[in-house]
């Protein structure tokens, strides 16, 4: 067993981490101003550099995918993909995005129509609403896909074709690398990235399970309720990682798949049909114009503080995410060209989200509009609760929150399995067999130290805590994405 993990990797990622949990329990009050001072100087200090780089990425994918190496095939001439084209997109969907689709999906556009930092207070409602859609597509879309496809592509491309270890330190040729520790310590802040990201997101949705129990009345909302909904989830992760790739995660991906699709479509039908289409039709339209203006704004002159709180925490989101999305969807893709990769893993989710965001921010709009201040005031006081505001006024309202909850469940499994999966590859031995199948241990550990770091997060400073730990481990690890896309292009063209 002990041979199948990579000791200083494993135990240097969990002494970080037991730490990290050991400080800010002892000291809740002191680390709940700490995560507030220290977002808003990283956010105010580096901002400008998350921007630029998640452009340049951007278009780093784009020149990837349409250059003269598309068609070559990850795994070799010969490789075949292991997974159809419905169960890879569904998977990498799952794991790429989950829980923040249905946290943010009515929240976001809602709380950007009426943000002051935004919009002139004499501006219509036309106006302020198609920016709220404009922006939230710029925080779901392309950016943060492209972020996932070229991470994804680093170590597919490294691993089948150069026939190095699921790793970061495998992206990179050069001093850094030479040294033992200077591959552990990559991939440290690899692993350290992932786990805060993957953390962030789950604490964020058992805050809105606990916040939809509540307003159904069925589960008292309280910090110590938020707990027991993390434990029933990690304890459900459990399983699945037990369960493997093909038994767990694939199964739990389809099933999430169709219940999405259900969901959505029971909104778009009874829903204002034609205002959403009407909608849909101009956000995107208008997201592509302005996204040169849209994704470069640094909002410079004047007071940055919503940006911290929205874009920057967003794309140091994908940042954080990407270590994990982006070593899962390649272990999935053997036998995939990197045309056919990047268009799959940037292009399809990206209009998958803007439909799904086109469909739920438009019904909210609409509902605004139609009753000013119905959504606005009920999220400004609580977001977690956003969704289920929405629901109230559609028929079948408590079967809606019921399903709108299980998707949340299943989001929250599957993202708590895939990250435990993909941490243990991190964490295993350099050998074929722990790489493919990491040992039990790995995943049971790192399922655990998910919760727990959820948990603790919620505990020292609930949203801002969040936010605060996927900008820090999010930051240095777009700075090594950078590096990485230098290493990729040198090795595509040797």
């Amino acid at each position: 067993m002990i041979k199948n993990i990579a000791p200083k990797r494993f135990f240097f990622s969990l002494i970080i981490i037991a730490t990290f949990i050991a400080v800010t329990l002892s000291y809740i009050s002191e680390a709940d101003k700490l995560f507030s001072d220290t977002q808003k100087y990283l956010s105010d200090s580096l901002g400008w550099l998350i921007i630029l780089l998640a452009n340049a990425i951007l278009i780093f994918v784009i020149y990837l995918t349409f250059s003269k190496h598309k068609h070559l095939i990850l795994g070799g001439p010969d490789a075949k993909p292991e997974f159809s084209n419905i169960n890879w997109i569904a998977m990498l969907f799952s794991a790429g995005l989950g829980i923040g689709l249905l946290f943010y999906g009515v929240a976001e556009p809602i709380m950007h129509l009426s943000s002051s930092a935004l919009h002139d207070p004499n501006a219509n409602f036309s106006d302020r609403a198609n920016l709220a859609m404009n922006l939230t597509y710029l925080h779901w879309g392309f950016h943060g896909w492209a972020i996932y496809g070229v991470v994804g592509l680093c170590f597919a491309y490294f691993t089948f074709n150069k026939n190095l270890p699921f790793r970061i330190s495998s992206f990179f040729s050069g001093t850094i690398t030479k040294k033992a520790w200077g591959r552990v310590s990559l991939d440290v802040i690899a692993i350290i990235a992932t786990i805060f990201g993957i953390a962030t997101s789950l604490g964020l949705g058992a805050n809105q399970i606990n916040s939809g129990l509540g307003y159904m009345e069925i589960l008292e909302e309280s910090f110590l309720s938020t707990v027991g909904i993390i434990v029933v989830i990690t304890a459900l992760g459990l399983i699945s990682v037990v369960l493997g790739l093909q038994t767990g995660i694939k199964r739990l991906s389809q099933i999430n798949m169709m219940l999405c699709g259900l969901f959505l479509m029971f909104i778009f039908t009874a829903g204002p049909s034609s205002f959403i289409l009407d909608g849909l039709v101009q956000n995107i339209g208008s997201y592509i114009q302005n996204l040169l203006s849209l994704s470069s704004s640094t909002q410079g002159y004047m007071d940055s503080s919503w940006q911290n709180g929205w874009t920057l925490f967003y794309y140091s989101w994908w940042f954080a995410w990407s270590p994990f999305v982006g070593l899962f969807i390649a272990r999935i893709s053997y036998g995939r060209s990197i045309q056919e990769f990047l268009l799959g893993v940037v292009l399809i989710p990206s209009i998958l989200v803007f439909v799904w965001m086109g469909v739920f921010g438009n019904a909210a709009l609409y509902q605004e509009s139609m009753d000013p201040n119905s959504l606005s005031t009920a999220i400004n006081n609580d977001i977690a609760i956003s969704l289920f505001v929405f629901l109230e006024t559609f028929p079948l309202s408590p079967l809606l929150m019921g399903l709108s909850i299980l998707i949340i469940l299943t989001f929250f499994v599957t993202s708590s399995d895939s990250g435990a999966l993909v941490t243990s590859m991190l964490t295993a031995a350099n050998n074929e067999k722990a790489q493919n199948e990491p040992p039990m241990i790995l995943r049971v550990i790192w399922a655990l130290s998910l919760g727990v770091i959820a948990v603790v997060l919620l505990a020292g400073g609930g949203l801002d805590a969040l936010q605060t730990s996927v900008i820090v481990t999010g930051m240095p690890f777009a700075i090594l994405i950078a590096f990485a896309c230098k290493s990729l292009l040198k090795s595509l063209n040797q």
